[in-house]
């Protein structure tokens, strides 16, 4: 995705590492829909997860670029989900997750070689100890709205990355996520306010990939497809 190409090493998710998305669900969803169509040699669907994540819905994974037919949601993981990843990044090349409990050093340990070994991606909501690349939107404003009336057009966002080794260098970009045609791209340069706008679920025709009503779960496991 070239709105995302100058904030990662070598332009893409890198396979058998992590990046963290600083809390933002439009900008993990974007680096998933980057993630499962940049990795050398792939052709067809993707097969890809979200782990710990219930307010990811079919329509907003849908409409970020995600294949609905190769996804799989473990809602609720609980506490086995260190060995619930473990069974998923072997399997799945590119896994999200959300906010999880604490571990021992040991078991990240393991999870990394796992990653390492399978060579999948992980795409962590929040932060994660050993991240290759740390992103998070550092300022944020909708478009669009006047003064008490219209509609919401687009979120613009100034994204910043670090991270370790290659990835060391401090970057930032301005994007529209999303751009009034609801897809991610690079925004001009402008005078975007400091620190964070309204989250970005914000209501409205345009309102950001991630946000939609409670959906009735049998149980912790579904696959899309």
């Amino acid at each position: 995705m070239p709105a995302l190409a100058g904030l990662l090493p070598d332009g893409r998710v890198r396979p058998g590492t992590a990046v963290s998305a600083g809390g933002d669900m439009p900008l993990l969803l974007a680096l998933a829909a980057d993630a499962v169509t940049s990795g050398p040699g792939r052709t067809g669907p993707v097969g890809w997860a979200a782990i710990g994540l219930p307010s990811l819905g079919p329509l907003a994974a849908a409409d970020a670029g995600l294949d609905l037919g190769a996804g799989m949601w473990v809602d609720a993981p609980g506490r086995q989900w260190p060995q619930v990843l473990h069974a998923v990044l072997e399997a799945v090349p590119v896994v999200m997750t959300g906010p999880l409990t604490p571990v021992p050093d040991r078991v990240r340990r393991r999870l990394a070689a796992a990653l390492r070994r399978s060579g999948a991606v992980l795409l962590a909501a929040e932060g994660w100890d050993g991240a290759q690349v740390r992103l998070r939107v550092t300022a944020a404003t909708w478009e669009g709205v006047g003064t008490g009336e219209g509609l919401l057009r687009g979120r613009r966002v100034r994204v910043t990355a670090d991270g370790r080794g290659a990835a060391g260098r401090v970057r930032q970009a301005e994007l529209w996520l999303p751009g009034p045609d609801g897809t991610v791209s690079l925004a001009a340069p402008s005078s975007l306010p400091t620190g964070l706008a309204a989250p970005a679920a914000a209501p409205g025709p345009a309102a950001a990939p991630g946000s939609r009503a409670p959906v009735r779960r049998t149980g912790p496991l579904r696959a899309v497809g």
